[in-house]
C-alpha cells in the first residue's frame, strides 16, 4: 500500500465555491488514492462534506467574524502541527503566499500575486478568471496531476425522477440580499412562472431554505393556482436539497448554490442570470441553459467584475414569465 499523502486545501467562500472546488479535490484523490485530504473552509459551507467522499477532515475558519485574525492564527497552528506534505490554497490575496510559507509545509501551491508569491510558493500558478470557475481552481494542480476532472460530482442517494416535473428554487443567499447584490427576478415574477407552468400541464414543485422565507411568502401570496407542491421547509440540509433536486426532470433556479448542486447531479437546469457572468459560473453544456434578459446593457455582466452591488435599474433581470416558461418548455 502506498504511503498516505497528507494534503491541506484552503478554500474560503460560500457553498457554491466549495462545489466549484470539488473537481480539484477529485483529481487529487485520483492522483493520490491513499491521500488524506483536509479542507479548511468557512463554517457556513461545512455541509459540503455531506455531499462527497473525497474530503476526510474539515477545519472551520470564520474569516468573516469578529475574531478573524485569531481564526487565521489557529489555522496556521493547525497547519504547522498537522504534518502535511502539501498545501493548496485558492484566492488572489497577496497575503496567502505568506500564510502558506509560514505553515512550514514543504509543497505549497497558490496563485501568482507578484514577486513575493513566486519566492514563497513552490508553485505560483497564473490566475485566469475568464473561464469556468471549476477550471480556474483546477489550474492550481496542473503541475501535480494529469487528471482533469471538469465538472463537480457529488455522492448522494438519488431519487427516482418524477416525470414531467419542474422543481423551482427561487432564492439566493441572505448575504447577497443584505449586500444589495440582487441576482434574481422578483417573487411576483416567480409566482406568474408557476401559474404558467401549471397551465402547461407541468408538475411544479417549489423549494427553498431558511434564507428564502420572505421570497417564498411573497410568491405564495401572489400565485393563483393551487395545483403545485409547496416543499418549502422540507429540506433540512444540503444533502436533503440535493436529493430533492435529483428527483426533478427539470430544475429552474436563481444564480445561487442550488444551481451548482444541480450541475453536479447532472439535472437539466435553467438558471436565471442577470448581473453575473454565466460563462464563469456554469459549464458550457446542453444540460445547463442560462435564461437572460434581452437588455442592451453594455456593462453586463457587471457584478463582481465592475461593481460590488447591483444598479437600481436592473434591466438585466427584467425577464418576462412567458420567456422563462418558453425556454423551460422548449429545451
Amino acid at each position: 500500500m502506498a504511503q498516505e499523502k497528507k494534503i491541506l486545501v484552503i478554500n474560503f467562500g460560500g457553498i457554491g465555491d466549495e462545489i466549484f472546488f470539488l473537481p480539484t479535490l477529485i483529481s487529487l484523490k485520483k492522483e493520490f488514492p491513499d491521500s488524506h485530504i483536509t479542507l479548511a473552509l468557512e463554517p457556513r459551507s461545512k455541509g459540503i462534506k455531506d455531499l462527497t467522499d473525497v474530503i476526510d477532515d474539515l477545519i472551520l475558519v470564520d474569516v468573516k467574524g469578529e475574531n478573524k485574525y485569531f481564526e487565521m492564527l489557529k489555522l496556521l497552528m493547525r497547519a504547522r502541527c498537522g504534518k502535511f506534505d502539501m498545501v493548496i490554497s485558492s484566492g488572489g490575496n497577496k497575503l496567502i503566499s505568506i500564510l502558506l510559507f509560514l505553515t512550514g509545509i514543504k509543497e505549497r501551491y497558490g496563485y501568482y500575486t507578484g514577486k513575493l508569491s513566486k519566492l514563497l510558493l513552490t508553485h505560483a500558478v497564473t490566475l485566469n478568471k475568464n473561464q469556468y470557475a471549476c477550471s480556474m481552481y483546477h489550474d492550481l494542480i496542473r503541475a501535480i496531476t494529469s487528471h482533469n476532472t471538469q465538472l463537480p460530482e457529488i455522492n448522494v442517494e438519488k431519487r427516482e425522477v418524477i416525470a414531467n416535473s419542474v422543481l423551482i428554487h427561487p432564492g439566493v443567499s441572505k448575504m447577497s440580499v443584505v449586500k444589495n447584490c440582487i441576482k434574481t427576478i422578483p417573487p411576483k415574477t416567480w409566482a406568474k412562472v408557476i401559474d404558467l407552468l401549471v397551465a402547461e400541464g407541468k408538475k411544479v414543485m417549489l423549494a427553498g431554505g431558511p434564507d428564502d422565507q420572505d421570497c417564498i411568502k411573497e410568491i405564495l401570496e401572489n400565485v393563483r393556482t393551487q395545483n403545485f407542491e409547496n416543499l418549502y421547509g422540507t429540506t433540512k440540509n444540503l444533502k436533503d436539497l440535493a436529493q430533492l433536486i435529483s428527483s426533478a426532470e427539470k430544475f429552474l433556479c436563481s444564480d445561487s448554490a442550488p444551481l451548482h448542486v444541480a450541475v453536479a447531479l447532472g439535472v437539466k437546469t435553467y438558471p436565471i442570470f442577470g448581473p453575473t457572468d454565466d460563462k464563469v459560473l456554469i459549464p458550457q453544456t446542453p444540460m445547463v441553459v442560462p435564461i437572460k434578459a434581452d437588455d442592451k446593457c453594455k456593462l453586463k455582466p457587471c457584478l463582481w467584475a465592475r461593481r460590488m452591488t447591483t444598479c437600481e435599474k436592473l434591466d438585466c433581470l427584467k425577464i418576462t414569465p412567458s420567456k422563462i416558461v418558453e425556454m423551460v418548455l422548449s429545451e
